[in-house]
């Protein structure tokens, strides 16, 4: 008897340790995965903002330690009228990130997109002189950065201001104020908060001639003596964009400027790309086609084995690029959330981050996970 008591008393022992150990691993969320590696980040939705989605949010403080808003902090939100600041939402972003200790990045300050209408007219529908389109810009940027001085961590101040074959967008900053509207806004901002980190952000900088220009970008803010601290590589990806070898390329060469990397929007979409023409111009439409939403049912096996292990490869390079790389967000918490539902056909089912519709984890946020306990 004292025998069997024995072995059943250890037994018991090693099943309430094997529950301990894993309800700890089952604790680990990615930021601490990740740590000492670099910051694992998300783009927050109004619902999450709001906590009104507590399963959400209740997973972003659990995995995340930084956050972005998604678009409650573009200039069409936060100054819908001349003068009219509203912060409303912007601040209970920001206070839910400093209430959690997290790294809060503001997206965007300059963007010709999501911008309101007044901001390139007059009062007659004709586009602003060259003087009133900077002090248009001035305005928004000192306002919007001092009224967040020492709270926001980063900014993204320009936002997609290069076309793929290294010429400037045709923007209306563009065309109406010129390149030098990019120094501008960079100088803007560092006098409304000087200590803020600042950040030139961008989609496909795998490109060869946006990579380029983006280069020559940094060191004339450098040679300027203007601060710049990374450059945003969106990453919105698909299974066949880019080659792992121009992402690694890209990494290298900003990186080689002295400033830091960061996969700012990293979604990786498992759907077809129509006509074959990678964009995240948000102005790009396609009508809808069935062809176009093959997974309305569900993702297959092969497809989100796929998706996990092309995934898997880009971070495999971040990991190689630590030193370089401080910041990971991704585009979204759950497939449910992310813009690809919509992009660039409307009503299609995506499968692009890495948590499920039903915010299970991915097998890549397991893999990711695994790595710490090899730490």
């Amino acid at each position: 008897m004292i025998i069997k008591k024995s072995i059943v008393s250890i037994l018991t022992l090693l099943i309430i340790a094997s529950c301990n150990a894993t309800k700890v691993k089952q604790e680990i969320g990615l930021k601490d995965a990740l740590k000492g590696d670099f910051l694992i980040g998300v783009a927050m939705n109004n619902k999450q903002i709001l906590q009104n989605d507590k399963v959400g949010t209740d997973l972003i403080i659990k995995h995340f330690n930084s956050i972005v808003a998604d678009n409650c902090m573009k200039s069409e939100v936060i100054q819908p009228a001349e003068g009219k600041f509203d912060f409303t939402l912007s601040d209970q972003f920001v206070k839910f990130g400093e209430q959690h200790k997290m790294n809060i990045i503001g997206h965007t300050l300059i963007w010709h997109s999501q911008a309101p209408d007044w901001f390139f007219k007059d009062n007659n529908g004709n586009p602003v002189s060259r003087d009133v389109l900077i002090e248009r810009m001035k305005s928004h940027i000192t306002t919007t950065v001092k009224h967040y001085k020492g709270r926001v961590h980063g900014w993204d101040v320009v936002n997609e201001a290069i076309n793929d074959n290294g010429t400037w967008r045709e923007s209306p900053f563009y065309k109406i104020i010129g390149k030098d509207y990019i120094k501008m806004a960079f100088k803007f901002a560092h006098e409304a908060d000087p200590n803020a980190q600042l950040y030139y952000n961008d989609y496909n900088m795998e490109e060869a001639g946006r990579r380029a220009t983006v280069v020559q970008l940094v060191k004339d803010l450098q040679q300027d003596g203007i601060r710049i601290d990374a450059v945003g590589m969106q990453s919105h990806f698909t299974m066949d964009y880019p080659t792992y070898e121009a992402f690694e390329k890209s990494i290298e060469a900003f990186a080689a400027l002295g400033v830091k990397v960061m996969l700012t929007e990293l979604d990786l979409t498992v759907l077809p790309f129509p006509k074959n023409e990678i964009t995240a111009d948000i102005a790009t439409t396609y009508k809808y086609d069935p062809v176009m939403n093959p997974y309305i049912n569900g993702i297959p096996d092969s497809a989100y084995l796929a998706f996990n292990n092309r995934l898997k490869t880009f971070l495999d390079i971040c990991f190689k690029h630590k030193n370089h790389i401080s910041r990971i967000t991704v585009w979204g918490l759950s497939d449910k959330d992310s813009w690809k539902n919509d992009f660039p056909v409307k009503g299609r089912t995506d499968y692009p981050l890495l948590f499920d519709r039903n915010y299970q984890p991915k097998h890549i946020v397991n893999e990711l996970i695994k790595k710490a306990d090899k730490k």
